[in-house]
């Protein structure tokens, strides 16, 4: 087949049909008993929203996500991993508080919360890939265990790929702290001395012995550092930070491929994808704030491949005419290139080029709307 279907359901919806029984529509249409089986523990991948931010999915959409798998007699829970930079998802404990404060607590969703990277983030498993940049990747343990994944993804702007789709959410979304720290760049940080207090404490959590003070300063063995992250998350004057620009937003994206082909690779059959086109912000939902939506809401899409559903999605973002009055201020006309304007520097059409080369998935789509 040459050819990729992609799903699509708009948001209209009526007093018979509401949009909840389009969403049941659009999960038989992708053949979803093909993906979980009885018994499955199935991983629903989101992204939980930071603190500040609103436009992440709502929680009633995956209540209704969890719903529909319970029908199939799985077992669903939520998760997500940890992230590099210190904020409220540094570590397990506070990436579900943050979960719960957003509105995901088992009474509203009707599934348990697992953070797939463990305690610190440090939980993973490799799995061989051998591509260009990488010959083997973490992946986060819990989505290495798990049966079958439906990888929920709220479509949006993102400053190194363009947008941020379902390859993102597949690849970074996944992985452990070091897989993260390898896709974005140098495996070793930023230190910034001045803030050092020489209190040692990140020596404590350092696994390769990579760090050492001198004169009451915190220094690091570039030698050595494994790019774990754990300095990053432990110290409590945030010395350390990660180095965002050692890698250009095009090796960026063909990392985060070859880690989605990873994922891919051991979960063969058993991952869907659903990607929502619902408050199209400029930035990812990583930001402590969501900005306004540039572009009127659109509707909700699924597939089996990643790559083709990402294409659909930048394909109907920009034939929709922009919003005034928002980070939006060229290409504002329908059939015009909205990513490009928000982040001019970065040209997204790489991770689709290079996902479609290795193999992630095919470009060329058929968009079948359900109504």
């Amino acid at each position: 087949m040459n050819t990729s279907h992609v799903y699509f359901i708009n948001l209209r919806a009526s007093y018979h049909r509401n949009i909840f029984v389009k969403l049941n529509l659009l999960f038989q249409n992708l053949k979803i008993g093909n993906i979980v089986s009885p018994h499955d523990l199935v991983a629903i991948k989101l992204h939980f929203g930071e603190k500040g931010s609103t436009s992440f999915i709502r929680p009633l959409w995956i209540r209704e996500v969890v719903n529909l798998i319970k029908k199939l007699q799985a077992k669903p829970f939520l998760t997500d991993t940890t992230t590099l930079y210190v904020g409220n998802r540094a570590n397990a404990i506070d990436a579900i508080t943050n979960a719960i404060h957003n509105g995901f607590a088992y009474s509203t969703v009707g599934a348990p919360i697992i953070i797939a990277d463990g305690l610190r983030g440090t939980s993973y498993k490799k799995i061989e890939i051998n591509q260009k940049h990488f010959k083997e990747i973490h992946l986060a343990e819990s989505i290495y265990y798990c049966d079958s994944i439906i990888c929920l993804s709220h479509f949006k702007g993102h400053g190194l790929g363009g947008f941020g789709g379902s390859i993102k959410n597949l690849s970074m979304g996944m992985s452990d702290k070091y897989g993260k720290q390898l896709m974005h760049g140098s495996h070793a940080p930023i230190i910034k001395e001045d803030k050092c207090i020489g209190c040692k404490i990140c020596i404590n959590w350092c696994s390769a012995k990579a760090l050492f003070v001198i004169k009451n300063k915190i220094n690091l063995d570039v030698n050595k550092c494994v790019g774990c992250g754990q300095c990053l998350v432990s110290c409590p004057q945030n010395v350390f930070e990660v180095n965002w620009n050692a890698l250009s937003p095009t090796k960026v994206q063909e990392r985060l491929c070859e880690y989605a082909l990873g994922v891919l690779s051991q979960k063969k059959g058993k991952i869907g994808f659903i990607n929502f086109l619902i408050d199209i912000v400029p930035d990812c939902d990583c930001c402590p704030h969501s900005d306004a939506p540039i572009i009127p809401n659109i509707g909700i899409l699924a597939s089996l491949d990643p790559v083709a559903i990402d294409q659909a999605s930048v394909d109907l973002v920009n034939q929709e005419i922009g919003l005034k009055g928002t980070a939006l201020k060229e290409n504002i006309n329908a059939h015009t290139d909205k990513f490009k304007s928000i982040h001019p520097k970065v040209n997204w059409k790489i991770q689709l080029n290079y996902g479609e080369k290795i193999g992630l998935g095919k470009r060329k789509y058929q968009l079948i709307q359900i109504d």
